[in-house]
């Protein structure tokens, strides 16, 4: 299979790694020319995943109509940060071509999930374009660092889509010995999982940098999860997914795991560090940042409560230190679970 990643961070890298395991053909398109030179001279990431060599079969280039050609009649997964979403889809939507994202998070500004943007920019092709053909599309998801993917260290994803023959192509693609790709119907579970974990991930950094123990952190993945839950149900998704690789999983992952960005956010806000040093210390993208006021927008419209994450929204706006962020979850009335 004919498969062409477009954009060349941690994730994508990882991703185009795995897929040109399985002996695809494979080209990776990196958006600065002097990058993919150096990749693909020195056979690796060193930007972003310096630890891991490069298999032979993976092609990296900065010539983004060739990437684009590439995917075309095969397979093309997008993997840029949520900002760079919508831009991404409008280059691919007139063509037809099933498309996959491995963005997480809710746009800013308009508060949209990936499946709501792509649905906006199909809708905008075709009043371009009459005819206009739709295009098939879905998400992959699941609890997942970059690193340990590209290592080739045993992870589980999960590919959504309401196209079944979308879902199955990408576990054709990524599916073998140390990634495991299951498929979902439920693209509105898996998308508000993959967005609203990097949220709590904040919040449990926040706590664990206040070295508050074990009985905290558990409390607050759990409450979360039900927040996540909410919210999920409120939109259309199945209860089920969030108990799976896309809810539970990956909320567990980034809310505990030392690779996570957004984790680090908010330990660094707990030992301090203002938002502006912790993102320039940072060097990449944590997607909570921006989420979490449009989360909490989505859930104020639709009625939902969601304490956490407005706790996490007002702590980055600096309208709460992370002390006064705790004492007001824990000041919260009594209630049944």
């Amino acid at each position: 299979m004919k498969i062409a990643i477009i954009g060349a961070g941690a994730w994508g890298t990882a991703i185009a790694m795995a897929a040109a395991a399985r002996q695809h053909e494979v080209l990776l398109w990196a958006r600065d020319a002097a990058q993919a030179a150096a990749m693909q001279r020195e056979r690796r990431n060193a930007r972003y995943l310096p630890e891991v060599a490069l298999p032979p079969a993976l092609h990296v280039s900065a010539d983004e109509r060739a990437a684009l050609a590439h995917g075309q009649g095969g397979l093309t997964i997008l993997a840029t940060p949520m900002a760079a979403l919508r831009e991404r889809l409008a280059a691919v939507a007139g063509d037809g071509r099933p498309v996959l994202w491995l963005s997480k998070g809710f746009e800013s500004g308009t508060g949209a999930l990936g499946h709501e943007v792509a649905r906006e920019v199909a809708g905008q092709v075709a009043n371009a374009v009459p005819f206009a053909s739709p295009f098939a599309c879905g998400v992959i998801s699941g609890p997942s660092f970059a690193l340990e993917v590209a290592r080739g260290q045993p992870t589980a994803l999960v590919a959504a889509s309401a196209d079944a023959a979308l879902a199955a192509a990408a576990v054709q693609a990524l599916h073998g010995e140390t990634l495991r790709v299951y498929s979902s119907s439920d693209i509105v579970g898996v998308e508000v999982g993959g967005a609203v974990k990097n949220v709590l991930a904040i919040a449990v950094g926040a706590l664990d940098g206040m070295q508050l123990g074990l009985n905290a952190r558990a409390a607050l993945i759990t409450r979360g999860l039900a927040e996540m839950t909410r919210l999920g149900v409120a939109l259309g998704a199945q209860p089920a997914t969030f108990m799976g690789l896309s809810g539970l999983g990956d909320l567990v992952l980034t809310a505990t795991g030392d690779l996570s960005r957004n984790r680090r956010v908010g330990m660094q806000l707990a030992a301090g560090c203002t938002l502006a040093e912790t993102l320039a210390a940072l060097g990449h993208v944590a997607e909570g940042v921006p989420s979490a006021p449009m989360v909490l927008a989505r859930a104020q419209r639709l009625g939902v409560e969601m304490p956490i994450t407005a706790c996490v929204a007002d702590l980055l706006e600096g309208r709460l230190t992370v002390r006064e962020a705790l004492a007001r979850l824990m000041s919260r009335d009594a209630r049944s679970e």
